[in-house]
């Protein structure tokens, strides 16, 4: 190649606009502002992280939660014949029930948080998907005596 022939493409090279990069079809920004696609929000694994730590924290207050109830149930005896007695293990079966559903499910929204900290590339509609899920699998039951209506 002929000096003048390189020279006259790095001078077409410089004549043009720069390219830029585009990644992942993120649309190209000058840097005053923030992103539109983000708005501005940063992640971070340890954020995530340390919100997943947390959730998993709630599960070791409703487990020491249900080891004071069932202490408390202790020595409660044969339910036969005393309706108070019966009424009350059916209310701690309900309780007992309700609150190792919580804990499932906060274990199950700690393993979400820490799994998009790690991976941090998992979409917006992966972390919504994931949490439809979780929400379909825990929804909780109407309350007794139905919804209020107006009120």
């Amino acid at each position: 190649m002929a000096w003048d022939e390189w020279e006259q493409i790095k001078a077409d090279v410089t004549d043009r606009q720069s390219a830029a990069m585009q990644l992942n079809h993120v649309p190209v920004e000058p840097s005053s502002g923030p992103s539109a696609v983000t708005g501005g929000l940063k992640s971070s694994k340890k954020a995530w992280a340390t919100a997943g730590e947390g959730v998993g924290s709630l599960r070791q207050s409703i487990g020491a939660g249900l080891t004071k109830l069932e202490d408390g149930q202790a020595g409660l005896g044969a339910t036969t014949g005393c309706l108070s007695a019966a009424a009350q293990k059916d209310v701690y079966d309900s309780w007992k029930k309700y609150a190792e559903s919580v804990s499932e499910r906060c274990g199950s929204l700690q393993s979400i948080l820490e799994q998009v900290g790690r991976d941090l590339l998992t979409s917006d509609e992966a972390v919504k998907g994931e949490m439809g899920k979780l929400n379909l699998k825990y929804a909780d039951t109407d309350a007794v005596g139905g919804q209020a209506k107006g009120r």
